[in-house]
């Protein structure tokens, strides 16, 4: 299969998980025996942090903006798959185009969906809307339960299937280092998670003075008082993540309100901290318990005492099968294998469905938005 993918970013995870979750997805899927062209629009924030400029497991090109994307018609055209992910900039009109010129089958990814619908809901379009959302053969989510439902029955989406993150396990693994943090959390800085972080690490620092922990991501504004104990990173890239997770007693998952909300978001910080057999701490939210069984396989906290009595009660051998419990679960259901099949098989089906109801369907036309009037 020949596929190209327009999406945010595969050559800089700076301040964003689309990168790890592109390259986890892509890697298995070429070792599938696949071909991967990826285009990445070339902008100075992701220039200046390339942390993967040169992917071994597909191509990767650039593209200055929508006139010089017009290169990649040919290979757009000749492609048996094409997927436009979230958060690709001038999404609505890529998408368009996208819809315009290819052939295959065309798939809209959605690494963002609880925001996406918050955005739809409230107007605003910056790379899908719901002119377009009709015109993909296929709207894979990140997100899964009620939201697909909402997807079809609300803005028109042909086949909304979820497509949950994964992780790349031969990455993301136990490691032998020195514990150096208590708790330790990775992420970029959104102010709707600065609360929960704010409640169940910052607080519990205050609390414990004796522990020790860590706040790791970009972009935390500098009027943030951060705790003595509280040891900040600026950046810690994806080859580190292992190293990072390893140097953590426990490590903390905490979900954009948007997230929450909707429910069945799974980040994919959660499946990469598992796969390291690093105990997770999480916030709450309606699905988690069908990805880890609560109390064996993660825990579960709301306030401050919560977290606190983990790291101060929780023997350390208790502590270990906690972790090892999570990363079996990971290798059993989450990996990037694992999601790489998945992927296949949802393209391959909507490829079947797009080449039935092209054999029932009136000739082909453009309409006046650019976009396949009859698919």
């Amino acid at each position: 299969m020949k596929l190209v993918v327009l999406g945010l970013s595969l050559s800089s995870s700076w301040g964003n998980g689309h990168a790890t979750t592109y390259r986890a997805l892509l890697r298995a899927f070429a070792r599938r025996g696949h071909e991967v062209l990826f285009l990445e629009r070339d902008v100075p924030w992701y220039a200046a942090h390339r942390d993967l400029p040169a992917p071994d497991f597909c191509r990767l090109a650039f593209y200055e903006d929508l006139v010089g994307l017009q290169a990649w018609r040919g290979a757009v055209a000749g492609a048996d798959a094409v997927v436009v992910g979230s958060y690709t900039p001038d999404g609505v009109a890529v998408g368009r185009w996208a819809q315009a010129t290819a052939r295959g089958v065309i798939a809209f990814y959605d690494i963002d969906t609880p925001v996406t619908l918050a955005k739809l809901a409230a107007g605003d379009h910056p790379y899908v809307s719901p002119e377009v959302i009709p015109g993909y053969d296929l709207y894979l989510s990140f997100t899964g339960g009620p939201a697909l439902r909402t997807l079809e029955q609300r803005y028109g989406a042909r086949a909304a299937r979820a497509l949950y993150c994964s992780v790349d396990a031969d990455v993301y693994r136990p490691l032998r280092t020195e514990r150096r943090w208590d708790l330790s959390y990775l992420g970029t800085y959104s102010p709707d998670r600065q609360p929960t972080l704010e409640r169940l690490l910052i607080e519990p620092a205050r609390r414990a003075p004796q522990l020790r922990f860590c706040v790791a991501g970009p972009q935390y504004p500098a009027e943030i008082e951060w705790p003595a104990n509280v040891e900040r990173l600026e950046h810690v890239g994806p080859a580190d993540h292992p190293a990072f997770y390893a140097a953590s007693r426990f490590t903390l998952n905490i979900t954009r309100a948007d997230m929450i909300a909707t429910g069945w978001s799974p980040s994919v910080r959660l499946f990469e901290a598992g796969a390291c057999a690093t105990p997770i701490i999480s916030d709450l939210w309606e699905g988690l318990d069908s990805l880890f069984t609560p109390g064996r396989e993660i825990l579960l906290a709301e306030a401050p005492e919560t977290v606190l009595a983990a790291l101060r009660a929780l023997p350390d051998r208790e502590r270990k099968v906690l972790g090892e419990a999570g990363r079996r679960r990971i290798l059993a259901e989450h990996t990037a294998e694992h999601r790489s099949a998945e992927f296949e098989s949802l393209l391959r089906r909507a490829g079947a469905e797009a080449a039935e109801r092209l054999l029932t369907a009136e000739p082909l036309v453009t309409n006046d938005t650019g976009l396949r009037a009859s698919r």
